[in-house]
């Protein structure tokens, strides 16, 4: 074999072995995930646990998949309300207190700056693609299973 044909192969060998590791990639925020059963369906959660993250949370995103979203979490329960400035992606949010029971489930328009609050006290919330949390049967009152640990890094 010449030493072209072996870097031709090494070539070959080494964009397969990338294009494998590629299909399991973080998201593009960066941001750890983890999967939540809410309702019937299990999503992939992006954790905004920082200021940072939960200040820009789906900002200037063009779509998500259907089965993601992102968990906002906050060092306590107390009345929320959340805005869509610069998000282009239609939502809905569930609002949740500490134990893991939802305050309330709303939907939010893209640009839209006014805040849509919470029902009550939270200290989290979950943002799906419009329509998403009906799909999958949330309702206020009835509880989801957040991971262990979930804490504010601020």
């Amino acid at each position: 074999m010449t030493s072209l044909h072996r870097a031709t192969a090494r070539l070959t060998i080494l964009t397969a072995l990338l294009l494998l590791v590629g299909c399991d990639h973080p998201p593009a925020s960066g941001l750890a995930t983890v999967p939540v059963q809410i309702g019937s369906k299990t999503f992939t959660l992006e954790i905004a646990d920082r200021t940072d993250s939960r200040t820009f949370g789906l900002m200037r995103r063009d779509s998500m998949p259907a089965d993601h979203g992102m968990l906002f979490v906050f060092d306590a329960e107390e009345p929320r309300g959340f805005w869509m400035k610069n998000c282009r992606i239609p939502l809905d949010i569930i609002y949740l207190d500490a134990a893991g029971k939802v305050v309330s489930v709303k939907q939010m328009k893209p640009y839209d700056l006014n805040s849509t609050p919470s029902d009550g006290p939270a200290q989290y919330a979950i943002e799906l693609n419009k329509g998403a949390a009906s799909s999958a049967g949330v309702t206020p009152g009835m509880s989801l299973k957040l991971p262990a640990g979930l804490t504010s890094k601020d």
